[in-house]
């Protein structure tokens, strides 16, 4: 018999877990994970929301005039400061 004949087809395979409910990001605050953040300059601002945009993890929220940092979810990527195309947004170790 040959090594691949010996391997285990997916039917043969035991369940390895379950999924007792559905999960939601909004559950885990990834913001521990962060080593550097992002700090917006409200004076450098044109409030033109790519940082909103780009952010992967919906960190960066519109508010009534402009955006701020969630940092209970910003993992401190740094898309948001790369994207900025006034560099309004400076990554600041913490």
């Amino acid at each position: 018999m040959s090594a691949v004949e010996k391997r285990l087809g997916w039917r043969k395979v035991p369940p390895g877990g379950a999924i007792s409910e559905a999960g939601s990001s909004a559950l885990y605050k990834t913001g521990t994970w962060r080593s550097f953040r992002p700090v917006i300059d409200e004076a450098k601002c044109t409030k033109c929301l790519i940082c909103w945009i780009y952010c992967p993890d919906m960190a960066v929220r519109r508010i009534n005039d402009g955006v701020e940092i969630d940092y209970e979810y910003c993992k401190g990527c740094g898309i948001c400061a790369t994207e900025c195309p006034v560099k309004a947004i400076r990554m600041e170790e913490e």
